[in-house]
């Protein structure tokens, strides 16, 4: 039997340049999808999959990040007064139990593999969850449910992916597959970033993990990249050449790549139509610039 997946590493040290200048004084991760942070959709998914401790890996001005999580007993207490009931259970739903969440500083930005492996003496010998708050997925069952579902059954280490385009294939870590089961594919090699033309698959890794603990000790083995940075793909991949399993695993649902602006819009249009409060008038709006636009052309 598997032990039961309980702990998530959230990598949230990033600066957002990309997002500048909205976060020069906002952490990306609290910027609103609709009316919700980023980061509150993957507490949410990782929530639904069964995760009581969260550990967010973190950096210099995250402050407003982790005070979100805190109570807030004066908004509490006028929201109470003012008999706004519904909106104080959503507010009560960002709160988090003292003790189910800690925050360790990440002081340098040497990559994926070292923000993760920051959380090492937290994660012990349990298999583990990482999820990139960036990428937001759209899923009738959430998406690191799915995956903790398909790691009972298999063990091992098991990452989201999706099929993309030969085209985009240069943009992700990409998996070389050895045996495709349908919704899980054996995994005999992970390749970061082909150049064109060379990709071993169109079906690449996204922002979902369920690692094995060998991949903590793996990130203290691995060599730096050439900019001195650890790759997790490179972490992973020592587990296939060590003979213990990894899965590639097709998650039913629509991810958005919320770490470009154009990411963020479209999953910001999926999100407002997909709400019965604001679908109505966000759909009308939304066909008026289309007609609009053609009209003028």
């Amino acid at each position: 039997m598997q032990r039961k997946v309980t702990k998530a590493v959230f990598p949230v040290a990033g600066m957002g340049t990309r997002f500048l200048p909205a976060t020069k004084s906002v952490p990306k991760e609290i910027m609103t999808l609709v009316d919700r942070p980023l980061i509150q959709y993957a507490i949410d998914e990782a929530r639904a999959a069964g995760i009581t401790e969260f550990i967010f890996v973190t950096a210099r001005g995250k402050n407003a990040l982790e005070d979100y999580f805190d109570c807030a007993p004066e908004l509490e207490s006028k929201l109470e007064r003012d008999g706004k009931h519904e909106l104080l259970e959503v507010l009560r739903s960002t709160y988090m139990d003292s003790g189910a969440i800690a925050y360790i500083r990440q002081h340098k930005a040497l990559g994926l593999g070292h923000a993760v492996n920051c959380a090492k003496r937290l994660i012990g010998d349990e298999p583990f969850a990482v999820i990139l708050p960036d990428d937001v997925i759209a899923a009738e069952k959430p998406c690191l449910q799915q995956m903790v579902e398909a790691h009972a059954e298999t063990g091992g280490s098991v990452v989201a992916a999706m099929e993309v385009a030969p085209s985009r294939a240069s943009s992700y870590g990409v998996l070389d597959i050895r045996e495709d089961m349908g919704s899980m594919v054996s995994v005999k090699g992970m390749v970061e970033k082909p150049k064109a033309g060379t990709a071993p698959s169109n079906l690449a890794v996204i922002g979902r993990y369920i690692l094995a603990p060998e991949v903590m000790a793996n990130l203290d083995r691995i060599t730096p990249s050439a900019g001195g940075e650890l790759q997790l793909t490179d972490a992973i991949a020592m587990e296939i050449t060590e003979g213990r399993p990894v899965y590639g695993y097709r998650f039913r649902g629509e991810r958005f790549d919320c770490g470009s602006k154009a990411g963020f819009l479209q999953a910001t249009v999926a999100f407002g139509l997909a709400r019965e409060d604001l679908c109505d008038e966000f759909s009308s709006y939304l066909q008026q610039i289309v007609s609009m636009r053609e009209a003028a052309q």
